[in-house]
């Protein structure tokens, strides 16, 4: 069975993680964004790492940018937050979030889990970025996809 990263929502299922993304970033100049790809090779914060930088999210006015990054056929997730909400939010703030997703991601519940760490990252980005009268929507909203190659089980 192939599994490809823009295959591996449903369309509905893509759009709750997009309302849950709109949602997040309403009362907030923070920006949220999701990336899948197929696979991955090497270490998955050096991959999500890449990734921040490749589609603009260290280019915030405030740096508050925060990634989910999902490697669906490698079974690998990454959360990377930018300096801006790095310094502000708790220690363990990260490692709350990616136990969230594991334990999600567990049970299977991919999207949803996906949606309940963006609202709770818009949460601490409302808390330290409250969004302002003549805000911008930075940076889009829309999952990203990389699909270079197509993988088999075979």
């Amino acid at each position: 069975m192939e599994i490809r990263a823009s295959d591996f929502f449903s369309r509905d299922q893509q759009d709750y993680v997009l309302s849950a993304i709109r949602e997040a970033e309403k009362a907030t100049s923070g920006e949220i964004r999701v990336h899948i790809e197929t696979a991955l090779e090497g270490d998955v914060m050096d991959r999500a790492a890449w990734i921040f930088k490749k589609i603009g999210m260290h280019r915030t006015e405030m740096r508050n940018g925060v990634l989910f990054y999902m490697a669906v056929r490698s079974r690998q997730f990454a959360v990377i937050g930018d300096s801006g909400i790095n310094a502000q939010v708790a220690g363990d703030f990260w490692d709350r979030i990616k136990e969230l997703l594991q334990e999600r991601f567990n049970q299977g519940r991919f999207a949803e889990g996906l949606a309940e760490a963006v609202l709770l990252a818009g949460e601490q980005l409302k808390d330290h970025f409250p969004g302002m009268p003549d805000d911008i929507n930075e940076l889009p909203d829309e999952i990203s996809y990389d699909d270079p190659y197509k993988f088999s089980d075979k």
